[in-house]
C-alpha cells in the first residue's frame, strides 16, 4: 500500500509540473503594442491617426465617393501585411474578395473607415490582430504588432 501511495504522488508532481510548463500561456501587452507602433512611426517619421481600440491608420488615398463598406461587406483588396523590422508575411497583388466579418478585427475596423479606391497603411496591435495565435506567416511571432498596405478597390 505504500509502494502505491508513493507512485500516485509522484504521479501527482510529474503531472502538477508538466501542467505548469506545457500550458503556460502567452500574454499579449497592449501598451507594449502602443509602444513599438508610436516608435515605429517616429522612426520612420509617419503622423498617424489612432483609433479608440489601439489602431494606427495613415491615409496615402482617401478614395472617391461617400459610402464607407460596414461589416457586412464583401470587400476586394489588394494587400501587403508585415511586421515592424519589415519583413513580409503575406501580399496579395491582385484584388481578393472576402467578407469583412470575416478578417482579423483591425481589418474590420480599418478597412470601415476607407472608401472605394482608397489606400491606407494600418499598424495593428497584436489584440486587434492575431493575438497569441501563431497563424501561417505570424508563426513563431505571436503577440506582434503587425502593418498593412491596404488598397479596397472595391465593397459591395
Amino acid at each position: 500500500m505504500l509502494k502505491i501511495t508513493n507512485l500516485l504522488s509522484l504521479f501527482a508532481l510529474v503531472l502538477a509540473i508538466t501542467t505548469t510548463f506545457s500550458c503556460k500561456e502567452i500574454e499579449c501587452s497592449f501598451e507594449a503594442d502602443q509602444d513599438i507602433i508610436a516608435t515605429y512611426l517616429a522612426n520612420n517619421n509617419l503622423t498617424a491617426t489612432k483609433t479608440g481600440s489601439g489602431l494606427y491608420y495613415l491615409f496615402e488615398d482617401e478614395g472617391l465617393g461617400s459610402l464607407y463598406p460596414n461589416i457586412n461587406s464583401t470587400v476586394e483588396v489588394k494587400y501587403k501585411g508585415y511586421f515592424t523590422d519589415g519583413t513580409v508575411f503575406d501580399e496579395s497583388t491582385s484584388g481578393i474578395k472576402f467578407g469583412l466579418g470575416n478578417v482579423i478585427v483591425g481589418w474590420q475596423e480599418g478597412l470601415r473607415l476607407m472608401k472605394k479606391q482608397s489606400k491606407a497603411r494600418l499598424f495593428i496591435p497584436s489584440s486587434l490582430a492575431y493575438g497569441t495565435r501563431a497563424v501561417g506567416g505570424i508563426e513563431g511571432r505571436e503577440c506582434s504588432v503587425i502593418i498593412f498596405d491596404v488598397e479596397l478597390e472595391d465593397f459591395e
